[in-house]
């Protein structure tokens, strides 16, 4: 099996809309500090994808695998809560939105909710036909698709760094004092750390299909998989953030990073240059959206075997057609609290599988690392929901939105150190 093309098929996946809209953005918040900020948006929005790939690489292939040491019914809400955020609720429909805003709004003369309503359609359309036939997956996105979008990638990542626009203008909000760490929580934006575990679970079995039942192959294909995801994912970001850090006036009245991108594209390119963009947008949210509808509908059919992975890979794209005419903005809003409170438990699965060769007592200490993290992780959805939590306000980086970092390696810790009971003996 071509290596290349599945390293290739799984950075298609990642490259979506938050890819594209978030780091414009905060690159022109951050301004003069847009370095530290662009570190730490790395480390979560490369790294955690990274580490979720080997994780699952470690695990031997799936959420399920990794939470079986939990009840049963905790690790099928764990799983179906990952799968529902990455899927039909929040990632595809926004990835819909933002190939329409980008790909499609500059084109249409009075684009509205019935120009939206049919491009959702559509677009969902083409994405629920090339899912129902997985086993060509690789061959679709990584031998076609892929190269397509990085060689038009390419020529807008040169041009950020030859045509900055704008002097880097002054760091603003939380980045005036707290770049990285806001950066940081930013990259939980993308989503890329809970898609790790869905779309490293969707490799394994892609690789099933194509005859790779060993697990050590398996492991070693999605270990260079993960090396080339994460490369391609670092060649996006780098420019996209210099180009938002250099937009200091294009950008000062746009409200998304997809704005700040248009535009710049627009200034540089003029009306060829929205062509190509739209062009990267739509492409790159298509195989994004492909890869979440059907590792979606592969982990449901296997909890509901009589609707099968064909109906719920027609259930998901109705549903992500349906929630994608909510509006970008509103999504993004109400999927920023919901984030916050499932990342830490996410962070806790990844963790587990670096760590549970230490521990005596897997169960036990998964069951600790899990219930700490979601815990301290709610206490950061119910802040960042705006709603009052000044009862956990003392805990080590509350401020910053990462309350439940510090008690989940506390957790870590004690999990590796509870010992296995000992069998009584008989007298």
């Amino acid at each position: 099996m071509d290596t290349l093309s599945v390293g290739f098929m799984t950075f298609a996946f990642f490259l979506g809309a938050g890819n594209m809209i978030f780091p414009p953005m905060a690159g022109f918040l951050a301004g003069e500090n847009y370095f530290p900020a662009m570190v730490g948006f790395l480390c979560t929005a490369v790294g955690l994808p990274l580490l979720g790939l080997v994780a699952v690489a470690k695990a031997g292939g799936s959420i399920p695998v990794i939470t079986k040491k939990l009840p049963a019914w905790v690790g099928v809400v764990i799983a179906s809560s990952i799968f529902i955020i990455i899927g039909p609720a929040f990632a595809a429909p926004r990835a819909g939105l933002v190939a329409y805003e980008m790909g499609a709004v500059p084109f249409l003369t009075e684009p509205g909710a019935t120009t939206q309503a049919l491009y959702s359609v559509i677009f969902f359309g083409i994405a629920m036909l090339l899912a129902l036939f997985p086993g060509n997956l690789v061959d679709s996105v990584g031998k076609v698709l892929t190269p397509a979008l990085i060689l038009l990638f390419a020529v807008l990542a040169v041009a950020a760094f030859v045509f900055p626009q704008d002097p880097i203008g002054q760091a603003q909000g939380a980045y005036t004092s707290g770049a990285f760490t806001k950066g940081f929580l930013e990259g939980y934006g993308t989503m890329d750390a809970l898609a790790s575990l869905v779309f490293g679970m969707l490799i394994v079995d892609l690789l099933r299909k194509k005859g790779i039942t060993d697990s050590g192959r398996q492991a070693r294909y999605l270990g260079i998989a993960a090396l080339i995801a994460a490369a391609g994912l670092a060649f996006v970001y780098v420019p996209l953030f210099y180009l938002g850090a250099t937009s200091s006036v294009l950008g000062a009245s746009a409200e998304t990073g997809g704005a700040i991108l248009t535009t710049f594209v627009y200034q540089v390119f003029g009306n060829a240059g929205v062509v190509m963009l739209g062009a990267v947008v739509t492409l790159a949210c298509l195989t994004t959206v492909i890869g979440l509808i059907s590792a979606c509908s592969d982990y449901f059919s296997e909890l509901m075997p009589k609707v099968g992975y064909r109906g719920f890979v027609v259930v998901n794209a109705l549903f992500c057609a349906v929630v994608a005419n909510v509006g970008l903005s509103q999504l993004i809003q109400v999927s920023i609290p919901v984030l916050m409170a499932v990342y830490p438990v996410a962070m806790a699965l990844v963790a587990f599988c670096f760590v549970r060769g230490l521990m005596q007592n897997e169960r036990l200490g998964l069951i600790l690392m899990v219930s700490v993290s979601g815990l301290f992780g709610l206490f950061d959805g119910i802040k960042a929901a705006g709603l009052s939590t000044d009862f956990v306000s003392a805990l080590p980086l509350y401020e910053q939105g990462m309350a439940w970092m510090l008690p989940t390696l506390a957790a870590t810790v004690i999990g590796c150190l509870i010992r296995r009971p000992q069998p009584q003996l008989a007298h």
